[in-house]
């Protein structure tokens, strides 16, 4: 993989091998190459791309060998991992004193209503995917709304990133939240809803959590998300829009819109964007998920880099696949930690710890062992039966008092595709998108009697995000403007549209 990261470190391509470990041999100066070797051994294992005949001359080659003491990342770890689960951060700053509210743990098994996806799809050729007209069938019961929340299932991460008094080490943290939100998509192919012009959803988990959220769909055609989730620790916003084509064989998503992260201790600001997703099989066979890309991750106040790669999924590969490699690099362009693993299950990560002098013609850093920074919680075998959920998935679409009245839970159709109604869903899904195209050509209506009158031409706008310069990025990005937690505690839900 290759990433400029300045003079110093021009490049870095890497590959892993199956072990867990990070050990590693590595060219240092116009190219950096990380590999497996043996854990615990003192030499680096040359192969074939050492020994081959395109190195330029005054490369550096660099052994990695892994110490066996811990590195701060683990010295500091309050995750505790147990047959393959990762409990929660149980840190007072992350789970205030609250009681508790009981949530669900499952929702209603999924009906078996068959359907010839190809009589659909190979009208859908080439276009635009958020524009054609699809039946729940094809769906899972939650919007696109509650689908991002699910970035944050893992956020005990972030707890831990906020503790750490490196930030190097924060950022390897923040690399491997990063890739947790994607774990849930290996075994979820269905589509969630496209959420309605000014529909929301909010999550208030600070009971248990420490966190609460709120999104909005703010734009129609594109389609966009805003959305602000905050804690003691923390605050993450971003703006989601993609765009998406059938290719024939495969569905292709490209996200737009970039993440932002701050941690309040410390300043530090972290910004990224998505990797592009392929739904593969659409026509014949189990339809399964692939992320693949480049993703950096900037920290704007430290000039910290981490750059990731999610290795592409290949039958001709004999490396584990689902793989996501990358590199955390301070502001000097020096390598500090190494992160490795996969998509679906975990993230591990090495420090280096020193540096020595050449050892047969190379040079040698030393790594920290390597420390598991996530760990999937895997949902029960039974989650097949609907829609493969997680415990934290199933309580997305729960209802709750208080809410606002365009709040995603309360959206008729998807509801009934929850209780297993999906003819009457298919019924009610098809009046709300002509309720909304009734109210857009009213807008247009408007504007178009303003224009002849020489009025200012209304434009639409959202409720609780408005549209501003981003001063990081020197972007117009939506960003909340306040407001709808002292709604909800007032119940004043006046300022909200009738679109259910």
């Amino acid at each position: 993989m290759q990433f400029d990261f300045g003079p110093s470190c021009a490049g870095l391509r890497g590959s892993f091998s199956k072990s867990r470990s990070c050990r590693s041999v590595h060219r240092i100066g116009k190219r950096l190459v990380i590999r497996g070797a043996s854990e615990g051994r003192g030499t680096g294992v040359e192969n074939e791309e050492e020994s081959s005949s395109d190195h330029e001359e005054g490369d550096a080659t660099i052994s990695v060998i892994p110490r066996r003491n811990k590195s701060p990342i683990a010295a500091a770890e309050d995750v505790a991992v147990s047959n393959g689960t990762v409990a929660p951060v149980t840190s007072s700053s992350a789970m205030p004193a609250a009681k508790k509210r009981q949530r669900r743990t499952r929702i209603p098994d999924k009906p078996y209503k068959p359907l010839n996806l190809w009589s659909i799809m190979r009208n859908c050729i080439g276009k635009e995917l958020t524009k054609i007209p699809m039946p729940v069938n094809f769906s899972e019961p939650l919007s696109m709304l509650q689908r991002l929340v699910e970035d944050y299932e893992y956020s005990e991460i972030l707890d831990k990133a906020a503790m750490a008094s490196d930030s190097c080490e924060q950022l390897a943290y923040v690399a491997a939240f990063t890739v947790s939100s994607y774990a849930t998509t290996s075994n979820r192919t269905a589509k969630p809803f496209n959420p309605l012009l000014g529909e929301t959803y909010e999550l208030d988990r600070t009971d248990d959590l420490g966190w609460k959220c709120i999104s909005e769909q703010v734009s129609h055609h594109p389609p966009v998300v805003a959305q602000h989730c905050e804690s003691k620790n923390w605050i993450c916003h971003q703006e989601f829009s993609m765009t998406s084509s059938f290719k024939g064989k495969y569905l292709q998503v490209k996200p737009l819109g970039m993440t932002h992260l701050t941690f309040l201790s410390s300043g530090n600001r972290y910004t990224w964007k998505k990797v592009t997703t392929n739904v593969n099989n659409i026509i014949l066979g189990k339809l399964w998920v692939d992320h693949h890309g480049d993703m950096e991750i900037v920290n704007h106040k430290t000039g910290d880099k981490c750059a990731l790669k999610f290795i592409p999924y290949s039958y001709f590969s004999p490396s584990e696949q689902r793989k996501v490699t990358g590199a955390v690099m301070n502001a000097k362009r020096e390598l500090v930690w190494v992160l490795n693993g996969t998509w679906d299950n975990k993230m591990e990560a090495s420090k280096v710890a020193e540096k020595r002098s050449q050892v047969k013609g190379k040079q040698v850093l030393e790594t920290e062992a390597p420390v598991v920074v996530w760990q999937r919680r895997w949902p029960p075998l039974e989650a097949e039966k609907y829609y493969n959920f997680s415990e934290f998935a199933c309580q997305l679409n729960e209802l709750e008092e208080g809410v606002a009245p365009t709040d995603s839970r309360l959206r008729p159709d998807q509801r009934l595709m929850e209780e297993g109604d999906w003819d009457q869903s298919n019924e009610k899904k098809e009046s709300l998108e002509n309720k909304q195209r009734a109210t857009r050509r009213a807008r247009e209506l408007e504007a178009e009697l303003a224009a002849q009158e020489g009025r200012p031409v209304p434009q639409y706008e959202p409720i609780w995000f408005k549209k501003e310069m981003e001063p990081i990025t020197n972007s117009v990005h939506h960003l909340y403007k306040g407001g709808y937690w002292e709604c909800k505690e007032k119940q004043n839900w006046s300022v909200c549209p009738d679109i259910f």
